[in-house]
């Protein structure tokens, strides 16, 4: 992936497209897909659409009991407990689901924290790059020899606009030197984003193609560390919480740019590229108000994204994946 490829390719969907249009007419009847945080907001749309068109699902849950609920009605689909803040629940997790299947097509990483107040798990991690991050890059590389397997594999993961707060803290990624919850979560967002680089670059070889994209501005549970104040003073919600903000996708429509990366045919043969509104964005200038779209340069930065894969590597003891 080059720069010259972040820009859009001409998708018939839209910001305001559902998960609903983007698949319209598929038949997904023989996918496997693994989609974590798939019992609530976009990662329970998400798995109602793919489980809709036939695919098999399995969920990773954190609340296996609420997820068993939340997806009683929805067919050809499993629940796996994992906490991704807790690697060795990640690895539990990927070994079950490596005996459960013989090949993934698709791994669409939708749970996620925002604006947590400040925790550390594991040896000090920092909480939101803990289970973003390092959680979803522990699983990949658990499941990749079922991506591999698949032969022609997509990854897409939940990166936000967010990810323009700021590049990764390469001197302090854990806060210890001060917290502020919206850099943890812009740092964690452009850690996402990365992480699809330098995977589809380790991938392509083997047909597993990665993309990270930002949903757009929805309300969900993603929400559920702020308290209605907060959101109340960012103009998102009225103090009845009613989705007030200009822009925002109700979840079907959030879902849709997620499905579109899974799906499309308009991305065969590409991969390493960060989307929103159901199409490759471009590059957007440092000064860029975050609303306006785009992605900065550093988060999809190859060197970059090399660097924080080695760094991340270490730190999680994860499976490398060799090219």
């Amino acid at each position: 992936m080059t720069s010259t490829d972040q820009q859009p390719l001409g998708s018939p969907f839209s910001a305001t497209s559902t998960a609903q249009d983007v698949t319209a007419g598929l038949d997904l009847s023989g996918t496997n897909a693994v989609v974590t945080g798939g019992y609530s907001g976009l990662g329970l749309e998400t798995t109602r659409v793919l489980a809709a068109a036939g695919a098999r699902v399995l969920v990773p849950a954190r609340r296996p009991d609420i997820a068993r609920s939340a997806l009683a009605d929805v067919k050809n689909c499993e629940i796996i407990p994992m906490d991704l803040a807790d690697l060795d629940s990640v690895r539990t997790a990927a070994a079950r689901i490596s005996g459960s299947l013989a090949a993934i097509d698709l791994l669409m990483a939708v749970a996620g924290v925002m604006a947590t107040p400040e925790r550390h798990v594991g040896p000090g991690w920092e909480s939101q790059l803990a289970a973003n991050h390092f959680g979803h890059f522990t699983l990949a590389c658990e499941l990749y020899p079922l991506l591999a397997a698949s032969g022609q594999a997509r990854v897409v993961v939940n990166s936000s606009a967010g990810h323009t707060l700021t590049d990764i803290r390469w001197h302090d990624p854990h806060f210890r030197t001060g917290y502020d919850k919206w850099l943890a979560y812009g740092q964690a967002k452009t850690a996402n984003a990365l992480f699809a680089v330098h995977l589809d670059t380790l991938g392509r070889g083997d047909g597993v193609r990665a993309f990270a994209l930002h949903p757009g501005k929805i309300i969900t549970g993603l929400q559920r560390e702020m308290d209605l104040q907060e959101q109340i003073d960012r103009g998102w919600v009225d103090e009845h919480g009613n989705v007030t903000g200009a822009d925002f996708k109700t979840p079907a429509q959030g879902a849709a740019t997620g499905l579109w990366a899974a799906t499309s045919p308009l991305l065969d043969g590409r991969g390493g590229l960060y989307l929103e509104d159901c199409d490759v964005t471009g590059i957007s200038a440092p000064e860029t108000p975050m609303d306006d779209g785009g992605v900065r340069a550093y988060a999809i930065d190859p060197d970059a994204a090399a660097r924080l894969w080695d760094l991340t590597l270490i730190a999680t003891g994860a499976t490398p994946i060799s090219r």
